[in-house]
């Protein structure tokens, strides 16, 4: 709301037209989700590559696979890394500027990226703890992307289409996801037309060409690219008025660098802050009673749909190649050589991405403005609820050849309601209703707790997932509960993350400081005043 208590600068940016700025910003704070994205999920991609060439075991009758532990870490370490990241850089965030922090994330996950790709050594042991290492601090910088960009675009919106502009940051992903897709077809495509090889069951040996271990290397690797793309433009934006003003107390300095970016002249009101700074208790910290008074439940609600959504989001995600397997719409690994492995699992996720991640997320873009974050929450989770039941039950009617198809569609629709749904809007609700001074630390914890989900998602899926007969369960891996058993225990996750979209607040049409109740504060003390 354009308040009298305000700043000028806070209602220009609320009231402001949506201009170039805005769509510069979107850009500069989405290239780096989608940098984001394809580093986070392009390991599935070469996974099983990996196994069949570091771990091949001679007179085996199925190719190799990365043992148990090998491939939780690998899987898992980036998580981990973001985990952590989105708690420091979310902190660090708050208390020296969104800007300052906002470069070096970036080139962390720049050299990280290039390093899983140089992994040193010929051995599986160096192998593996190297790109563990590097795929660590790589997601270290992916989690300090998360709060600093969903903060900064919200600082940088007006009220009339924030959701829509921190929507379409997030909504980088979805391209992130398919450009990995996209660019892991077209390398196993002239790896496998360069370099032919039969597959495995004909050859064991053979159907791995040495050439194959440049494959995940490049894949890995590239992710660095659209990251160094923006590195100088992310270095040219001012800090956000917000921090500016509301943080570092300097209304005039924020009204000098809004003033540049919106191409128009702001009222710098330094007084009007200085009376308000002198007078306001509106200075409570993280851990204080007012704190938990105010904000605790919105907390409580961020980090719980996060937790749950990212549990269900990442098993998904990471392990398509699993479920595509199971169903028989990739074909068995023994007839297939290692490359072209690589290609059946890149179409069958780029697939998935086109048809449903994409349009999701841009339906919440599209929407989320018009109908608002918790409207689109409940739907995302009821539908991920109803989808993820109809495939668990009949699950055998889906594993028939001829069903294939329509198992594929349903599990499709679960990806477009995560990404319009909880997907989008567990990222866009914390940059919104939270105090200046606490925002970037806020999202991080909100952020953090989705990771943990992912990190839940991501080992237990890999276990729980394994066949019910030691037999036919993968090498080294014990009986699990089997894949239908598996989807229903996703459902139950989704159900369970409806329930707590009650503890979100509405935050559309709002400003920053109406929903933080920044406003309340401010407003009485300059009245007084």
């Amino acid at each position: 709301m354009a308040s009298e208590g305000n700043l000028h600068v806070l209602n220009a940016l609320d009231g402001a037209k949506t201009q170039w700025y805005h769509f510069t910003a979107i850009v500069i704070a989405g290239m780096g989700f989608l940098t984001d994205a394809y580093d986070l999920f392009c390991i599935s991609l070469v996974t099983k590559m990996l196994g069949r060439i570091y771990y091949h075991q001679p007179g085996s009758p199925k190719p190799g696979n990365l043992p148990p532990n090998v491939s939780a870490a690998v899987n898992g370490v980036a998580l981990v890394g973001t985990l952590s990241g989105q708690l420091f850089f979310g902190w660090l965030g708050d208390k020296l500027g969104r800007k300052k922090v906002y470069g070096i994330t970036l080139m962390l996950m720049c050299i990280c990226s290039i390093g899983s790709g140089l992994s040193f050594g010929s051995s599986a042991k160096s192998v593996m703890t190297t790109l563990c290492f590097f795929r660590f601090w790589l997601g270290f910088g992916i989690g300090g992307d998360y709060p600093l960009s969903a903060t900064i675009m919200s600082e940088y919106s007006n009220k009339k289409t924030r959701g829509a502009f921190i929507a379409a940051v997030f909504a980088m992903q979805g391209f992130g996801i398919l450009g990995g897709g996209v660019f892991a077809i077209i390398v196993s495509s002239l790896f496998d037309a360069h370099y032919k090889a039969p597959p495995y069951e004909v050859d064991p040996v053979g159907s791995t060409v040495p050439e194959a271990d440049y494959v995940w290397r490049i894949i890995l690797m590239v992710g660095a690219v659209p990251a160094i793309l923006t590195y100088y433009w992310r270095m040219k934006m001012p800090e956000t008025a917000r921090y500016t003003a509301l943080v570092a107390k300097n209304a005039n300095q924020a009204a000098m660098d809004m003033s540049k970016v919106m191409q128009m002249e702001i009222k710098a009101d330094q007084p009007k802050l200085d009376r308000v700074v002198s007078k306001t208790g509106n200075t409570f910290g993280l851990f204080s009673k007012d704190f938990l008074k105010r904000h605790g439940l919105h907390l409580l609600g961020t980090t719980s749909t996060w937790f749950l959504l990212d549990i269900a989001y990442y098993s998904q995600n990471l392990f398509q190649k699993d479920i595509f397997s199971a169903i028989g719409w990739i074909p068995a690994a023994k007839k297939m050589n290692a490359i072209h492995e690589v290609y059946r699992i890149a179409r069958a996720q780029t697939l998935i991405a086109l048809c449903s991640t994409v349009p999701g997320y841009w339906f919440t873009v599209f929407l989320i403005d018009r109908i608002g974050r918790f409207a689109i929450q409940l739907i995302g989770f009821s539908m991920m609820t109803i989808f993820m039941f109809a495939l668990a039950i009949p699950y055998h009617h889906w594993t028939l050849p001829q069903n294939n198809i329509w198992f594929v569609v349903i599990y499709s629709l679960t990806f477009f309601f995560a990404n319009f749904g909880p997907n989008a809007t567990t990222f866009v609700v914390p940059a919104e209703i939270f105090p200046a001074r606490l925002r970037s630390t806020c999202h991080g914890i909100s952020a953090a707790s989705g990771k943990l989900g992912a990190i839940v998602g991501a080992f237990g899926f890999l276990y729980l997932a394994q066949n019910k007969d030691p037999a036919k369960a993968d090498a080294g891996y014990p009986a699990g509960i089997g894949v239908k058993n598996s989807l229903i225990v996703l459902g139950v996750i989704n159900l369970l993350g409806t329930i707590c979209t009650f503890l979100v607040p509405e935050s559309n049409g709002k400003s920053l400081e109406e929903m933080s109740g920044e406003n309340e504060i401010e407003e009485e003390t300059i009245s007084q005043v």
